[in-house]
């Protein structure tokens, strides 16, 4: 099975390269540890309306998500059958007239040289770095955090020679990426320096049945002495105003109009399972951020739920973060510790892992009765049920094997619409 996988993606990523060549589209390569899915897709919105151009579905950044994304393809899975469709189809791709002029991709590392493998063909016209934090998802299969940081920063030796990087501002990595790098860059965050800059973050409330609940967040994005608003409903959190600013900062370095963008953005619909804001049962609040976790991930999520107003409890459903490796102990430890700073009410954990995150908070000084550790998901839904309440406000985060939208489903008060709000919601899913 092993040796079939290899065969397919080596025949998809020739159909790709070929595809590549005869329609020559520009390349918009999305890298980084976190936000790189939200940050594909703002950039899709933002620029849908000026160009032709295609995403990545999902989050499907590996070897074999950019082929598929090339060629226009879905991911098959596991059936033979399917994966021989594929392949037929991607050979038609050769003769389309048709093409999109641009590609938004999301290239993401889990291993060493995977975005040396990927970018030597791409060859992208853009490069949009994302943040760069001290401990990043998948360290575990790196021999330092430096060495996936240059992993995913390696893209941008393969750019084309009139490329753009656009790149985090506010990471304290930034000005020696700019300095070594030495292509046009354009860059954006809240800080000073930033050339696409936002500030005026502030939570949006609307009363619900007489109780007041978020529902979305806003902020200002300033460039070139003009500052316009930016609204997104339904999400929460500084980690979805930075793909829009991202985005803008993207369009900006093709010349796209500034204020087409933001009118574009306007509608934007984040992806699932990232500080989505879901109408819990019992007149509670879900912040739904259970797509994946990671240290800087969890921090912001725990520092969110932390700022916003409610009249009930703040409580925190933590499930392990993996592929994190020497660090797993001493990171969740500290999360422990954060949760307890930042005054959260109560925290569940899942798995063995987190089961450091509860211990730390107790000796911190959390009420050990308010702290629940068990091992699954569905043991956090019979702890979380007897507790949730009017006007409570519930973070959900964990890795993607945690299955952490499980909990998300067993709260919620319309489960109905799971397939529509949630993610890992597909067949595919069900049985893992």
């Amino acid at each position: 099975m092993k040796y079939l996988k290899q065969i397919i993606i080596a025949v998809l990523i020739l159909e790709a390269r070929l595809v590549l060549w005869r329609f020559k589209p520009k390349i918009i390569a999305v890298v980084g540890s976190v936000g790189k899915t939200s940050t594909k897709d703002a950039i899709y919105t933002a620029l849908k309306d000026v160009f032709y151009i295609r995403k990545n579905q999902k989050s499907l950044n590996s070897e074999i998500g950019a082929p598929l994304t090339i060629l226009g393809l879905e991911n098959a899975w596991k059936s033979p059958l399917l994966w021989a469709k594929n392949i037929f189809l991607g050979i038609l791709q050769l003769f389309k007239r048709t093409y999109p002029a641009w590609l938004v991709l999301e290239v993401g590392a889990d291993h060493p040289g995977d975005i040396h493998r990927l970018a030597r063909w791409l060859k992208p016209d853009v490069v949009v770095v994302t943040a760069m934090p001290d401990i990043p998802v998948h360290v575990e299969f790196f021999e330092s955090p430096e060495a996936l940081i240059a992993e995913d920063l390696a893209v941008i030796s393969y750019m084309k020679k009139d490329g753009v990087l656009v790149i985090n501002a506010d990471e304290p990595r930034t000005p020696k990426v700019i300095e070594e790098s030495k292509v046009k860059t354009i860059t954006y965050g809240s800080a000073e320096r930033a050339d696409v800059r936002f500030d005026s973050q502030t939570i949006v409330y609307d009363t619900v049945g007489g109780v007041s609940v978020p529902t979305g967040v806003s902020c200002k994005v300033a460039y070139n002495g003009s500052t316009v608003p930016i609204s997104l409903h339904g999400v929460l959190g500084v980690t979805h105003i930075y793909p829009v600013v991202a985005a803008l900062a993207t369009g900006l370095s093709q010349q796209v109009p500034f204020l087409s963008m933001t009118q574009a953005l306007a509608q934007h619909q984040p992806p699932r399972g990232r500080m989505n804001i879901i109408e819990g049962k019992n007149g509670s609040t879900i912040i739904d951020d259970s797509y994946n976790a990671s240290p800087v991930a969890v921090e912001r999520a725990l520092e969110t739920l932390a700022v916003v107003e409610t009249q009930g409890n703040k409580i925190a459903i933590l499930g392990d973060m993996l592929e994190i490796g020497s660090y797993t102990a001493a990171e969740h430890k500290r999360i422990g510790t954060y949760v307890v700073a930042l005054g959260i009410n109560y925290l569940v954990t899942i798995g063995l892992r987190s089961e450091y995150t509860a211990q730390t908070a107790i000796a911190a000084g959390m009420d050990p009765e308010h702290v629940f550790s068990v091992r699954t998901s569905e043991e956090a839904i019979d702890v979380i049920n007897p507790i949730l309440k009017q006007g409570d406000i519930v973070l959900v985060k964990g890795s993607q094997s945690i299955r952490a939208e499980k909990v998300v489903v067993a709260i919620m008060e319309h489960p109905e619409d799971r397939k529509q709000l949630l993610i890992r919601q597909e067949t595919a899913w069900e049985h893992r």
